[in-house]
């Protein structure tokens, strides 16, 4: 299982020392790099890495600030030269707290933490997967809903919160898009981008689209675009 990552740190020197050491793990996909705080919160909300290797004196906004501000906060390994932080790092359940420079052998146990947190993770989220008979409970401001999910058509990513579509309705709930993808029924739901997943129950249509993807018109009207990659799944699964 390949792990996506992005590497923030305003040192330049910094970045390329971690990508070197990073060649021992082929498991480890650096996606992307960053040397501007306000650059790395714009790039991780767009590319959403499974992990990132985080500085934390930056100017303009330090690693927890851009934390706070990140639409979906993934694992983060911190890596700084000073230790007057770890303390905090962990409050807020860093996977690990390496210091500069960084020791190869600490990194190893760092990626071993990774893999044994993804590994649990899988493990929970199979176990914790939602059947289509099931219902579940939405309060959205002063109005609640028990939503069979049969009848949900539409999840769209908002933020910190899922809009959840059934009948005419469309109230948030204050989950990850992610964390309803490891739920929902995945022989029924799709996950077509960062933004979408579908019940495929309600597809009304499908084209082919720009560079050999797909476009999915639902039932309600939704038209959503799926990503190559998706698009490659989506075919295996639907036979299209």
């Amino acid at each position: 299982m390949n792990t996506k990552a992005l590497i923030i740190d305003d040192e330049p020197l910094a970045i390329a020392e971690l990508e070197v050491l990073l060649k021992a793990f082929p498991q480890i996909e650096i996606i992307g790099k960053s040397e501007k705080a306000s650059h790395a919160l714009k790039l991780a909300n767009e590319i959403k890495p499974d992990l990132i290797f985080l500085d934390i004196n930056m100017p303009g906004m330090n690693g927890f600030e851009l934390l706070e501000n990140l639409d979906e906060v993934p694992e983060v390994i911190f890596v700084t030269a000073y230790d007057e932080f770890a303390i905090k790092a962990f409050e807020i359940n860093a996977l690990d707290y390496l210091l500069k420079p960084v020791n190869p052998d600490r990194l190893a146990e760092a990626i071993k933490r990774l893999e044994k947190r993804q590994e649990k993770e899988e493990q929970r989220a199979k176990s914790e997967r939602l059947t289509l008979e099931k219902r579940i409970f939405i309060k959205d401001g002063e109005k609640c809903y028990f939503v069979p999910l049969a009848d949900i058509f539409l999840l769209e990513s908002e933020g910190n919160y899922v809009k959840v579509h059934f009948e005419d309705k469309k109230p948030l709930l204050h989950r990850s898009l992610t964390y309803m993808e490891n739920r929902m029924p995945e022989e029924v739901f799709f996950r077509a981008n960062r933004q979408y997943m579908f019940n495929m129950n309600f597809i009304k249509k499908i084209d082919p689209y720009f560079n050999s993807t797909l476009m999915i018109e639902l039932q309600s009207g939704h038209k959503i675009d799926l990503s190559q990659r998706q698009s490659v799944k989506f075919r295996d699964i639907a036979g299209v």
